[in-house]
């Protein structure tokens, strides 16, 4: 179970790096921010545990959704000013400290949820500002398989951690970002802050279907089988994502405002 969880992991960032290589950093962060390891590791947790363990762990994660945020916004501007080791080691910093509180403030559900859709846009405005980085971008093979080695070795942490120890935790554990935390810190060193920025944008772009998925899937659960309330909330999660893409090519495509003399 363990070999197959971490090579759906392996896919993601696979999938997403490819998203990259071929239409450029913001498109591989678009897709990285999507449930791509979540869903399936919530598949096989729904066949081991049972609904209503999935359901608590489905609200955890939604609680630090935010915490995850935090995490991406701190690694686009750590990017900006530090080197890959120090970037990371923020980004984490930010990411536990947020998780911590946001898991003992014990929110009622309706502001977990509502914080939860509402931190991706909130994201989106506080990533700096500048020239992106736009195109396709040359990966070499070597780094293909540095990236997914890194991942593959952070992800068999985290998998083991939330088989095994409380709803609460494993939700802090499912909502760290495996790609978010792996990709920035590729990126920097090749290709420079202006394409991790970008990166980390589309990341939280992309975390627009992360939270619609855990979101469907607590609420879907308290009512449907688990079959049903998985399918319901990965469909919720891509066609968020696509509206949000949507959303964002129509803003960019609307003339600039003059402004009066």
């Amino acid at each position: 179970m363990l070999v197959l969880k971490l090579a759906l992991v392996a896919f993601s960032v696979w999938l997403s790096t490819f998203a990259a290589k071929r239409f450029g950093h913001a498109v591989g962060g678009a897709v990285a921010g999507l449930p791509l390891i979540a869903a399936p590791i919530i598949a096989i947790l729904l066949a081991d545990q049972g609904t209503q363990q999935v359901r608590a762990i489905a609200l955890a994660t939604l609680v630090c959704v935010p915490a995850a945020i935090a995490h991406i916004v701190a690694s686009a501007h750590a990017a900006r000013r530090f080197a890959w080791p120090v970037g990371l080691a923020i980004a984490l910093t930010v990411f536990g400290l947020a998780g911590t509180l946001l898991t003992r403030l014990a929110l009622p559900v309706a502001a977990v949820c509502v914080l939860a859709l509402a931190a991706p846009s909130i994201g989106l405005a506080l990533i700096p500002r500048g020239t992106q980085a736009r195109g396709p971008v040359a990966v070499p093979r070597i780094e293909f398989v540095l990236r997914i080695a890194a991942a593959l070795a952070m992800a068999a942490t985290i998998i083991l951690g939330a088989d095994t120890l409380p709803s609460s935790i494993s939700g802090l554990l499912l909502a760290v970002p495996i790609t978010g935390s792996v990709l920035p810190w590729f990126t920097l060193p090749r290709y420079g802050a202006a394409a991790t920025v970008a990166l980390m944008g589309g990341f939280v772009q992309g975390l627009h279907g992360f939270a619609a998925f855990f979101l469907v899937l607590y609420i879907a659960l308290g009512w449907l089988g688990g079959a049903a309330a998985f399918c319901l909330a990965l469909a919720a999660a891509f066609a968020t994502a696509l509206a949000v893409q949507g959303v964002r090519r129509w803003r960019t495509r609307q003339p600039a405002r003059k402004t009066p003399a």
